[in-house]
């Protein structure tokens, strides 16, 4: 299958796992990008050196293009991205936060960018500012989607930008690949899915909760990390996200999130009285880190709280990323002939 985002990056399918922390690892990464597709590594917590580290051993794993995710707003991610931008990393993906010169470094070398957004406003800024793609994420996705689902927003941007668009929120299958297409996408993102397949670092606990669930056993809800963000529906989630966290508690907590990413500690003290709405941010964050890691790597969902988006309804075995994009490029084509006819009729 071609489309305006195998071209742009050199993939054979139009398939992308998004950078997700603790999940989009290099060892899925690279399953992803050498079954076809474009695997996206998660920096959010990783320090410089590891960054770099991660990077070598995607290298390591596959000649195949891949990315790096940048979440700009977060502490650290200005210095990972310059290590990205410094080993010349085909593929730059950037969210929260203007990326312009993530685009003028990545452009020195041949790379390309894809800004993540949730907005008509944003995609126009984006697009303006010279990426080369959006990923447009509705609101059925794991973790921070936006307000307006995939089935609106999707044809919504499509329609108003000259760029590749990549629709992400609710997409795990054939049929949500096609359906994209449908939508004016170029190809689709898939959280949920990977983060469920066999190469996944996610704990087996987690992947046959993700299974057994529901398409409606998610909880949408500002009060878990500071921001809107989907996760699992369980005891310890609705707890989570019954309440706001009291800051101070949060700040105690946002020691640890400090250390992770390398910040100093007598930045974060400043930080309290010169930048507090981004220091907030860091300890919410932190904050939301033990129940991420408790959940994600441990598979303890009694203590633990999973981002998780609303497509786990449609997902129905854990199997390796091969098969699985295989299998979607397969069924993909016998649906659209299966539409065709649908059409003639």
């Amino acid at each position: 299958m071609k489309t305006r985002i195998t071209e742009l990056f050199g993939i054979e399918k139009p398939i992308l796992l998004p950078g997700m922390s603790w999940i989009s690892v290099p060892e899925l990464v690279a399953a992803v990008s050498n079954a076809g597709g474009l695997g996206i590594l998660a920096t959010g917590p990783l320090s410089k050196a590891q960054t770099r580290e991660a990077i070598e051993k995607i290298r390591s794993l596959t000649d195949k293009p891949f990315g790096v995710g940048i979440t700009l707003m977060m502490p650290g991610a200005k210095e990972n991205a310059k290590i990205a931008l410094e080993l010349e990393v085909p593929v730059i993906n950037f969210s929260l936060g203007k990326g312009d010169w993530l685009v003028e470094g990545a452009k020195k070398y041949g790379g390309k960018v894809i800004a993540t957004v949730v907005t008509e406003k944003h995609a126009l800024a984006a697009q303006k500012s010279g990426v080369d793609a959006l990923l447009v994420t509705g609101h059925e996705a794991a973790a921070h989607g936006g307000d307006v689902t995939s089935l609106c927003l999707v044809p919504n941007i499509a329609d108003i930008v000259d760029i590749p668009v990549i629709a992400a929120g609710g997409f795990a299958d054939s049929r949500g690949l096609v359906a994209a297409l449908a939508l004016g996408a170029d190809g689709v993102a898939m959280g949920s899915r990977f983060a469920t397949s066999l190469e996944s670092p996610v704990h087996q606990n987690v992947k046959d909760a993700v299974v057994a669930k529901r398409v409606e056993d998610t909880i949408y809800s500002k009060n878990f990390d500071g921001l809107y963000a989907r996760v699992m529906k369980t005891p310890m989630a609705e707890k989570a996200t019954r309440r706001p966290m009291n800051i101070f508690v949060a700040i105690a907590k946002s020691f640890k999130a400090a250390k992770m990413v390398d910040m100093p500690l007598w930045k974060l003290i400043l930080g309290l009285f010169a930048q507090f709405d981004k220091i907030k941010m860091l300890s919410l964050f932190g904050a939301a880190t033990e129940k991420l890691e408790a959940a994600t790597i441990h598979g303890d969902l009694e203590r633990g709280v999973q981002f998780i988006g609303q497509s786990q309804g449609v997902i129905h075995d854990v199997r390796s990323v091969q098969s699985l994009m295989d299998s979607m490029m397969e069924d993909a084509s016998k649906l659209v002939d299966v539409l065709n006819q649908k059409v003639k009729n």
